[in-house]
């Protein structure tokens, strides 16, 4: 579905990706982990057009380099920043609803409003109150439902567990699983290890910018040098 071949990116001079490769395939929960700076969320805003990407970024076969993020957004990705980019004035169904593409209709859609009540019943309950007075775990939520409200086929979601209560990083957890069993596939920016081990097919890891471990959950979890050498503080 997503394959990434030496992918390059610079914040002025500084070379932050230094040839990244990965790939993600349909349905698949794929985790991104490594210390901070190392380059994870610059990879997701390559890939998304945030930053000048340099390299090849493909999705279904199509090139995505060079195109705009609105583009690329149309093309079926969706990206959820770790920052709960939310819209504190407006009210939470208003927030799910501009998630919806232009032109998109919610009953052409794979999600629909009610859907995203039904994975996560805090937002319905909170559904007409303005988004500002949301704890924390539930803007995370409703970042992340009105990303699939534009039915993306990917989703890139970054640190969606940071700074939560251990209750509320299990419900996003589940969220996740339940999303890609819908069929949608998401490339998970964490730090999570546990979270990441219990959800994720496959792992890769970032170090000085570049990808230094591929593999599955089992070989990760057996490699205590790459744990040791790129992870462990």
């Amino acid at each position: 579905m997503l394959e990434v071949k030496d992918l390059h990116a610079y914040y002025g001079k500084s070379h932050i990706l230094q040839g990244v490769d990965l790939s993600i395939g349909e349905g698949e929960i794929v985790s991104l982990l490594g210390r901070n700076g190392v380059g994870r969320s610059t990879t997701c805003k390559a890939i998304m057009g945030e930053v000048v990407p340099v390299g090849s970024v493909k999705f279904r076969g199509q090139e995505l380099v060079g195109k705009k993020p609105f583009e690329i957004a149309q093309a079926g990705i969706g990206y959820v920043p770790e920052n709960r980019d939310i819209f504190p004035g407006l009210t939470t169904r208003q927030n799910l609803i501009l998630g919806l593409k232009p032109g998109q209709k919610e009953v052409n859609s794979r999600w629909s409003i009610k859907d995203m009540f039904d994975l996560f019943s805090n937002l319905r309950e909170r559904a007409d109150v303005e988004a500002s007075v949301l704890s924390g775990g539930e803007k995370q939520m409703l970042t992340i439902c009105r990303t699939l409200m534009g039915d993306p086929s990917l989703i890139m979601i970054d640190e969606p567990t940071e700074g939560l209560a251990p209750k509320i990083v299990q419900q996003v957890g589940e969220l996740l699983e339940q999303i890609a069993r819908r069929g949608v596939s998401i490339l998970l920016v964490e730090q999570k290890l546990t979270i990441a081990l219990k959800i994720s097919s496959r792992v890769y890891v970032m170090g000085h910018g570049k990808i230094v471990f591929d593999g599955n959950s089992a070989e990760f979890e057996r490699n205590k040098d790459v744990r040791k050498e790129w992870l462990e503080i």
